[in-house]
């Protein structure tokens, strides 16, 4: 997607497909965790965390900093797209809506953090992105230093990580509009 960012679960054309086993999503989701250009993409949110700790007692190094992004990262991607999936039998595919004015499409990329399609293409609550990104941000305090293992550090690592997927469900939205008239000129 926009030439640097992995875009492995994005169906764009709503047209039947196959359901998706735990093997094709764990598989997926590696693909999306480990692409080389997840690493800049980190780099930049290990950035943000960098400077939102300024002054904090919990300031790590910048090498610590992007390790602890990378495990947020990619404990976020298996756990809502691999793990919770598998376990509620629900799809984490991004499916493009494709259709309608602008504001039509980003409400409905906006909403598909909180709805999803079961493995039978129903549409269902997605507490996958939901439940996925709150347990992995409770986890993610094994590693966090110990001043950001708080309820409010917790709560924002899980904010965050829903801010960024519904972000990214936007951009997976727009990128085929993108891309054609980019291959236009």
């Amino acid at each position: 997607m926009f030439g640097v960012l992995p875009n492995y679960a994005t169906v764009e054309r709503n047209d039947i497909v196959q359901p998706m086993d735990a093997k094709t999503a764990f598989r997926l989701t590696a693909l999306g965790s480990f692409d080389p250009y997840v690493f800049p993409f980190v780099a930049f949110t290990a950035g943000l965390a960098d400077l939102r700790s300024r002054g904090s007692s919990s300031r790590q190094s910048y090498a610590k900093q992007y390790a602890t992004s990378f495990a947020d990262n990619t404990l976020g991607n298996f756990m809502t797209s691999a793990i919770m999936p598998t376990v509620l039998k629900q799809d984490p595919r991004y499916f493009v809506l494709g259709e309608g004015g602008v504001v039509h499409r980003a409400m409905y990329a906006l909403s598909r953090s909180a709805v999803t399609r079961s493995r039978s293409g129903r549409p269902q609550f997605n507490a996958s992105e939901i439940a996925g990104n709150g347990i992995g941000a409770g986890i993610s305090n094994v590693y966090h230093p110990v001043a950001d293992r708080t309820v409010s550090g917790t709560m924002y690592r899980w904010g965050t990580q829903v801010l960024w997927d519904t972000l990214t469900n936007e951009a997976k939205e727009f990128w085929p509009d993108i891309r054609q008239r980019l291959h236009k000129h």
